[in-house]
């Protein structure tokens, strides 16, 4: 048994076992805005939702990463704004010898499906303190969108003939010509 926990513990020492953890998960930024209020308390109309959604992340150690998933979601009653929240939800995650081809889904699709839970709660937090009643975001596939991102990318470098470098993640991560990733 000793002789097990010391190879397990030599193969963490040289660091070539993938690595995958969240470190922390924090609100970025939370606005919200009711720039008709109190007059469009008083309408009666049925309220339009929309909503925008984005996925972002970037380096900030070798190992490192922040990922962030953003929303926008604008509710009007007629041409009035009801109210306008933004916000982002943010989480640190190490990730380490990952091979490259899993790096990608993992900053685009597994870490915005763990911060998800936390924005919606937060977006419903903030409206239900209105004292209107809370916006349940709906549930997003991260994979779809992911995939549709990439797919919007690869036409786009396609359309450009292939000069530019097109990140086809569409996670919103830079990363410099030449650097490797963990």
């Amino acid at each position: 048994m000793a002789d097990e926990n010391n190879a397990a513990s030599n193969n963490d020492a040289t660091g070539t076992d993938p690595v995958f953890a969240m470190q922390r998960v924090y609100l970025k930024d939370l606005s919200l805005e009711m720039p008709n209020a109190p007059q469009i308390f008083l309408e009666q109309e049925t309220p339009n939702v929309e909503v925008s959604l984005n996925v972002g992340g970037e380096r900030l150690a070798e190992t490192v990463f922040e990922a962030t998933v953003t929303v926008t979601t604008t509710t009007k009653v007629g041409d009035k704004t009801l109210y306008l929240v933004e916000a982002t939800q943010a989480g640190i995650f190490e990730i380490a010898n990952v091979p490259e081809e899993q790096f990608e889904p993992l900053i685009g699709i597994v870490c915005p499906t763990m911060l998800f839970p936390y924005l919606r709660a937060n977006v419903a937090d903030a409206i239900n303190r209105t004292s209107l009643p809370p916006l349940h975001l709906a549930e997003v596939n991260f994979q779809a969108l992911f995939e549709q991102r990439a797919q919007q990318a690869q036409e786009q470098a396609g359309q450009a003939g292939g000069n530019e470098a097109a990140d086809s993640s569409g996670s919103g991560i830079y990363v410099p010509p030449g650097t490797t990733r963990q």
